[in-house]
């Protein structure tokens, strides 16, 4: 009598158990695939839209040659020191500018000039005085000379202790809107003071020769 009421009770506790068991598997099956159904697609556009810009960015453009404004340059030229006039405690010299090259070029204003010494080059003292006014384009076909006047001055006139002579090797020149320079030897004595009373060398606007 006593078995049969307790076979109910075991029955329907395990029963029980059995319900719970099925209702607490089946909750994790369903969480562990929310994530893996919405994670997918967003790591795939985020890969795109980082490698987008790459792959659109244009080539950089090829740099532009330089322009030939048909201006002498110093690799067109040759340059020299002509016959000079002694006047006046100094001495005035031409420099001529000819057409070295193939081809026609064009060149107008004053030369920039100075004297250097030295292995180096070093430039001694200030560069020329521009004397006048700038004068009208020279064209210079193959072959052909212009000049421009420079005025060496005796330097031994000045005070040697402002002037701090010194033995230069010769002129460093400029050709007008020009950024490369030629050397011409002229062997001499120039200041190596910026102070002087006046100008150690003076130049004329480029003319015909």
């Amino acid at each position: 009598m006593q078995l049969s009421r307790l076979f109910p009770v075991v029955a329907a506790s395990a029963g029980v158990l059995a319900l719970s068991a099925c209702g607490g598997g089946a909750t994790p099956a369903a969480s562990s695939s929310t994530p893996t159904t919405s994670e997918s697609p967003t790591s795939t556009t985020a890969t795109t839209a980082a490698s987008s810009p790459s792959s659109s960015a244009p080539a950089p453009a090829p740099s532009a040659a330089p322009v030939d404004n048909g201006l002498c340059k110093a690799g067109d030229v040759k340059l020299a020191l002509g016959q000079g006039d002694a006047g006046a405690g100094s001495l005035y010299r031409p420099l001529r500018i000819t057409n070295s090259s193939s081809k026609p070029c064009t060149i107008q204003g004053f030369p920039g000039v100075s004297y250097v010494a030295g292995e180096d080059g070093h430039q001694v003292g200030k560069d020329a005085f521009r004397e006048g006014t700038k004068g009208n384009a020279v064209k210079l076909d193959p072959g052909q000379t212009a000049a421009a006047d420079i005025q060496f001055v005796n330097v031994r006139n000045f005070d040697s202790g402002t002037c701090q002579p010194t033995t230069v090797k010769g002129l460093r020149i400029y050709l007008p809107q020009e950024t490369a320079s030629n050397f011409v030897p002229a062997e001499g004595t120039g200041c190596a003071s910026t102070k002087i009373p006046g100008n150690q060398l003076a130049v004329k606007t480029v003319h015909p020769a």
